[in-house]
This record gives structure tokens, sequence and C-alpha cells, in this order.
């Protein structure tokens, strides 16, 4: 990913026989496609990138039906399955004081009271009604922790900071 745009959805399948797809957003808030004109389609790590534009977006229970200009039927549509959807850091959403996006955790070492570094964020995704943190640890099992304040007390992306104190027998359960 580039320092200067952000995933913010994923096509999964062609919609209809007009050129629609089927998009899983991968941001807070899926009406944000309502108002965007242009993103770039890319791979998930944000290469092979190329500019398109939207002509209408339209939000269908999870997911948003977007129309691109110039994907006119259903074969080009679904021959975009599987990109995703990234825009320019200044046309994201802003944030409220003290939030991030996900994108700005991964890489970041996280610090526990009691381990000290136990690994690196390696992504962080929706599980339910609350987000998981997927911490990388070399040579071991990925350890998938609640993105909540009580755990993760001080995470502050621009400072590279992610403190954490893990739930007692947590570390453990990845341990055997």
């Amino acid at each position: 990913m580039t320092d200067n745009r952000l995933i913010i959805g994923k096509i999964t399948t062609a919609h209809g026989v007009r050129g629609e797809v089927k998009v899983f957003p991968l941001t807070d808030d899926a009406r944000r496609f309502l108002k965007l004109k242009k993103a770039y389609l890319c791979d998930e790590d944000a290469g092979n990138e190329s500019l398109i534009e939207i002509k209408s977006a339209r939000i269908d229970r999870d997911r948003v039906l977007v129309k691109f200009i110039g994907v006119e039927d259903r074969d080009k549509a679904e021959s975009l399955r599987g990109r995703f959807l990234s825009v320019d850091r200044e046309n994201a959403v802003k944030l409220k004081e003290g939030s991030f996006f996900i994108e700005d955790l991964k890489g970041i070492s996280v610090f526990d009271d009691i381990r000290g570094d136990i690994g690196t964020v390696k992504d962080v995704y929706k599980s339910g009604v609350q987000y998981i943190v997927m911490i990388k640890r070399e040579g071991k099992q990925d350890l998938l922790v609640p993105f909540v304040k009580d755990i993760f007390y001080d995470v502050r992306p621009s400072d590279s900071i992610i403190k954490c104190r893990l739930p007692e027998g947590l570390y453990e359960l990845y341990e055997v």
C-alpha cells in the first residue's frame, strides 16, 4: 500500500447484466461510496493500479453496487472480480480526533505490559460486532486479539506505538 492511498473496498462479483459490480466495503461508512467520483482499481497490496471513474453507487444490504464509466456489460464487470478500490488520502473520510485508519496500524510493533514486544500488526478486520487485531509473530501462529480499549490502551499510529494488556490466558492459547 502506498502512503498516499487507502483501500476502501473489494469487488466481489458482477451484479446484473449492465456492468454493475458488488463491492464489499472495507470502511466504516459504506455511504462514502455514494459521493465518490473516482477511485483506483488495484491489487490487495495496492499495486497494479489504474484510475477508474464512478458513474453511480447505491447501497444494497451489506454491499455497495457500483457502476463504473466504461464498464457496460456483465463480462467486463466480472473481469473486475477480486480487485480492490482505493482512494487518495485527501479524498478519504475525515477522521475524528483520536481516530485512525486501519491501514496506518499495519506493520507497527505491539508491546504487551508483561511480555514486551509480541509482534507486528498484520491486519485488523471486523468479526461480528467487533474488530480483531491479527498480530504476526516470527516463527509462531498469528495472535488474534479483540480490538477493545481495555486491551489496547495506547494506540498512536503517528508515533508507531501500540501498547496492550493481553487478557490472562489468551497468549498461552497460541503457545500450544
